[in-house]
């Protein structure tokens, strides 16, 4: 493998003539060229003869470039001859991929104007071992150039992802993202889940004349079908039937709207993983977005709705808070039992209720 001299900085410190090729594996220059006065050497003939030579610099470029007579069959020593140490003969045969890839890392390093001292130390010893080739050393210096990048390369953890990796990054915001879109449309439904079905203490004005007709019709509603009634309150059977209806209605819409925005946001942030990654093109699917959001508005209207109004009207306001009225904690402790154990219930629901309706199909 013959390389270009001036490459390296620590060559042309040490004074070799720019246009001067030498072979790792021969030791010797491939390239006659005039005869020129160098700085420990004098290129002459097509080789390095060792006069004029200078031992310190010449130790400093073994060092750097790391040719051991060992891997390349040549020697390394300083007897005299024909090569920069002419140690023994040989260097036949393939080269072992770690010599490759040492030589090449070591190259690279040299073309960016950079040494083993200039890189981590981690990253240096892989270098040294061949265990890196040298696109991960450009890799590493365009992550250097970005200001994050620098400061995250700092860390051993995203240094190896990222060097493996240059998207590394985008795709932890990519999953990110639709995590907090997905969470934060379902933090809004598990909300209005709460909301709408809790007891109230109604504190309206009378129902002005000029109100419409759907308004008079659910003006005397209960928030909750399940409620008691206080003193000097009553509800009928089809105003309780109608808080249904009412809070089901809403869900709709809000199971609906959260959907889609959601859904939208998931497929949105799939297809720009999808456009940089080619290994996740066929590990995720997109969504049917109206579908699923219609299906989703159905499932909440009626099974959250009714799950929802039945442990705020009957299990906590009828059961549980008579007979632990005075002990909060208790209280609170077995709410938190119920409401846990109904959201485990109705994840369960909606498993069997999206595959039913062919929103989420069975894998064979």
């Amino acid at each position: 493998m013959a390389v270009y001299l001036s490459t390296c900085p620590a060559v042309a410190r040490a004074g070799w003539n720019s246009c001067a090729l030498y072979d790792y594996h021969s030791h010797r220059a491939s390239t006659p060229v005039k005869r020129r006065r160098l700085g420990f050497a004098n290129y002459s003939g097509g080789r390095i003869s060792s006069q004029r030579r200078d031992p310190v610099a010449e130790g400093r470029w073994r060092r750097e470039f790391k040719v051991a007579s060992t891997a390349t069959g040549g020697g390394a020593g300083d007897g005299s001859g024909s090569g920069i140490g002419s140690g023994g003969g040989g260097g036949g045969g393939n080269e072992s991929d770690n010599e490759k890839n040492r030589e090449e890392a070591m190259l690279a390093l040299a073309a960016l104007g950079k040494t083993l001292e200039t890189i981590p130390s981690d990253l240096a010893g892989a270098v040294t071992e061949g265990r890196v080739p040298a696109a991960i050393i450009n890799r590493y210096a365009e992550l250097e150039k970005s200001v994050l990048f620098r400061w995250l390369l700092q860390f051993g953890g995203f240094k190896e992802r990222l060097l493996a990796d240059d998207l590394f990054l985008a795709k932890v915001a990519m999953e990110c993202g639709v995590g907090i879109f997905t969470k934060v449309m379902a933090i809004v439904a598990d909300f209005m889940l709460v909301w709408l079905p809790a007891p109230t203490v109604s504190l309206r004005s009378s129902l002005s004349v000029q109100a419409g007709w759907l308004s008079k019709v659910f003006y005397n509603c209960p928030d909750n079908a399940f409620q008691v009634a206080l003193r000097g309150t009553s509800y009928s059977f089809l105003q309780r039937v109608g808080a249904i209806v009412r809070n089901g209605a809403k869900l709709f819409l809000v199971g609906t709207s959260a959907s889609l925005v959601g859904t939208g946001a998931t497929n949105l942030l799939i297809n720009a993983r999808k456009s940089i990654g080619t290994d996740f093109a066929g590990e995720a699917e997109d969504v049917p977005i109206v579908s699923t959001s219609i299906a989703y508005g159905v499932y909440m209207a009626v099974s959250s709705n009714l799950r929802y109004q039945i442990v705020a009207g009957v299990i906590e306001q009828r059961i549980l808070d008579p007979w632990l009225h005075n002990k909060k904690l208790l209280l609170s402790m077995l709410c938190f039992a119920v409401r846990t154990g109904n959201t485990f219930v109705g994840s369960l629901l909606w498993v069997d209720y999206a595959r039913w309706t062919g929103v989420q199909k069975i894998k064979e």
